[in-house]
């Protein structure tokens, strides 16, 4: 597994662009959880994309969490965009390859039925 470090590196996640603040605790752990400022809240300025963690008591920790968390996020979108990209060329691949003999067979049978339909329209004869 790669360290915090490279896996920000590789999302393109400086520090400098990270806005960090530290709120107090909320939930279930008593008076303690509510008297330290243990959740960390981070907000990557340049995307606006926000993240905060409460899951352990240890501050550090949850900046460490956190910061998992955002380059998860990116990674997230960035999966996203490729998947996106590949289907786009795949639609392109699909739309320009040539059609199978039964397609253009199954064409040609309409095509014919529509000519006879319209030959049917004509002026009557007697």
């Amino acid at each position: 597994m790669d360290t915090l470090e490279q896996r920000m590196k590789r999302a393109r996640i400086l520090e400098e662009d990270l806005e960090e603040r530290f709120v107090l605790g909320s939930g279930s752990g008593g008076q303690k959880i509510n008297k330290t400022a243990s959740c960390v809240y981070l907000k990557h300025i340049p995307t606006g994309v926000e993240v905060s963690c409460q899951d352990s008591r240890s501050r550090e920790k949850n900046r460490e969490i956190a910061r998992s968390r955002l380059c998860e996020r990116f990674e997230e979108e960035e999966q996203k965009k490729r998947l996106q990209r590949a289907r786009q060329r795949a639609l392109k691949r699909f739309q320009k390859r040539r059609p199978s003999p039964a397609t253009r067979a199954k064409k040609r049978r309409n095509k014919q039925f529509r000519s006879d339909k319209k030959k049917l329209r004509g002026r009557v004869r007697s």
